[in-house]
């Protein structure tokens, strides 16, 4: 009778817990005492409304009708919490509270759908970028501080590519905001996302001596890592953990953030899924923070752009790779830099331009980022003074098609050589531009060059939004291809140089 009792307990605990969600219940304002010290003139350091903490009372009144917040922002002036519908109605009758926001479930992590991570392809990517402009300038991320947001960093320690963080003290800090008890993070396997963190740091970071294999470019960077979900166990994404690391880092004075994690897809309950045209940069709370990470912080954030390209019902980036500031990086082919298939696009009703650049990956857009955070990282080495903007203006400037970017490869593929140069002078055009005004409907190029066989095509409805990309290959010295209905503009990619064609009526 005893074992039935506990059995019924555990079974009714259960069903609560089902019946509860998650959400953000964001408020109002802030205490007065607080924020009349944003415009007092003898502070010597400007405060920020997302510096001051959120206000104590609101928080007890929602403890006193038994709310129990999981992770208090103050960046977002908000706390998370399961509520049931009962405390749902409480919530939001408080005069203090401005709006509850539900929090997405469903974590992707942003590898390609049954792809093996294997890290001696990434030997390629590091010479489709031109990393030895960085080697030869000794640059590795030496006094960089870098963070890396992630599902687990289970076997790092085992990585022979990672031996010399650990033998060197890099890793300056790590945080289980889902398990906080946790102490063994690197040799306890709660689920078998846990590798996740492990793999796409040694893309940032990872070096063999043995074998004289480097994997990633940050290899003297100081590492702070955070593990934000379950991972796989559950299907429950912990979106209010992601916030809480990335507020966590900031007050330890990183500014390059690395995440391969996303969010589309959300409650079982559709009417609180996200939906592609909520992936605006502003509509997620995710994507807020990113925000202000970027405008009031002064952080770079690398996003992973996912892996819904082929899925039919949703193709685009997921959130926070849809915020304007951050950086979102793509998957392309090694050597002809088309977009891969599985690398999801910029949505055609964004004012600005999603992916922002591409590398090669073979096994998903969670190993393209990390790459160009290891880039970034050997920047900021190079040039401390850089602000997180002109960072970033430069990553992209550096791609192969800057300026013509397109919603499948953004700017293109990063050059070190490139970026460098533009240190020195960020007025610079490195790529060697033609463009073309054509009428009609076929566009035919004779080739000066008897070297290139074959180019990508990129037809596009406007500036950004692509209609389709094609391989082709030149025949007999000459470029032949067909308009489209829609098309107004069209970029070729010869390797060498970009040509940009406007159609004319």
């Amino acid at each position: 009778m005893k074992k039935i009792y506990v059995f019924l307990l555990f079974s009714l605990w259960i069903c609560e817990l089902q019946a509860q969600n998650k959400y953000w219940i964001v408020f109002k304002d802030k205490h007065p005492a607080f924020t009349s010290n944003l415009t007092n003139p003898f502070l010597s350091t400007k405060l920020l409304f997302t510096d001051i903490p959120v206000d104590k009372p609101y928080i007890d009144s929602l403890q006193n009708k038994g709310i129990t917040p999981i992770v208090i922002s103050k960046w977002l002036n908000a706390v998370s919490a399961f509520l049931d519908e009962r405390q749902v109605k409480q919530a939001q009758q408080f005069s203090f509270v401005q709006e509850l926001v539900p929090i997405n479930r469903n974590l992707i992590i942003s590898s390609a759908p049954g792809a093996d991570f294997k890290p001696e392809y990434y030997s390629t990517v590091l010479s489709q970028i031109g990393a030895e402009a960085f080697v030869l300038k000794n640059l590795s991320g030496k006094g960089v501080k870098v963070g890396v947001i992630d599902v687990g960093f289970y076997g790092v320690t085992a990585n022979k590519s990672l031996r010399h963080l650990i033998t060197g003290n890099k890793i300056a800090d790590i945080k289980d905001f889902v398990n906080p008890q946790k102490r063994d993070h690197f040799t306890d396997l709660e689920t078998n996302s846990d590798y996740h963190g492990n793999e796409v740091l040694q893309m940032i970071a990872g070096f063999e001596p043995e074998k004289k294999l480097q994997y990633g470019l940050a290899t003297n960077a100081t590492f702070y890592l955070a593990r934000t979900d379950h991972g796989t166990r559950e299907t429950r994404s912990e979106e209010d953990n992601w916030i809480a690391a990335m507020e966590h880092m900031d007050s330890l004075g990183v500014r390059l953030i690395n995440t391969s994690l996303g969010y589309a897809l959300g409650f079982t309950d559709s009417k609180e899924n996200y939906k592609p045209v909520e992936m605006d940069g502003k509509t997620s709370m995710i994507s807020r923070a990113t925000q202000i990470a970027t405008e009031e912080k002064g952080m770079l954030i690398i996003v992973s752009a996912g892996n819904e390209g082929d899925d039919p019902n949703w193709k685009i980036v997921s959130t926070p790779a849809d915020a304007e500031a951050v950086l979102s990086v793509g998957s392309t082919k090694a050597k002809s830099k088309d977009k891969i298939s599985y690398s999801s696009i910029g949505p055609e009703f964004l004012s600005y331009l999603k992916p922002n650049v591409t590398c090669f990956s073979p096994s998903g857009t969670s190993f393209s980022a990390p790459v160009i955070t290891g880039f970034a990282a050997c920047l900021m080495e190079a040039a401390p003074e850089l602000t997180n903007k002109q960072l970033k203006h430069i990553i992209e400037k550096s791609g192969h098609l800057y300026p013509y970017g397109n919603n499948y490869v953004g700017y293109g593929v990063p050059n070190a050589a490139k970026a460098l140069q533009l240190l020195k002078d960020s007025t610079l055009t490195l790529n060697k531009i033609t463009t073309i005004r054509q009428k009609g409907t076929v566009f035919n190029l004779a080739m000066e060059n008897d070297k290139v066989e074959r180019a990508v095509v990129f037809h596009k409805k406007n500036q950004h939004f692509v209609l389709k990309q094609e391989l082709l290959g030149v025949t007999k010295g000459k470029l032949s291809f067909k308009r489209h209905s829609e098309e107004t503009k069209t970029t070729i990619d010869l390797g060498n140089e970009i040509i940009e064609v406007f159609w004319e009526e």
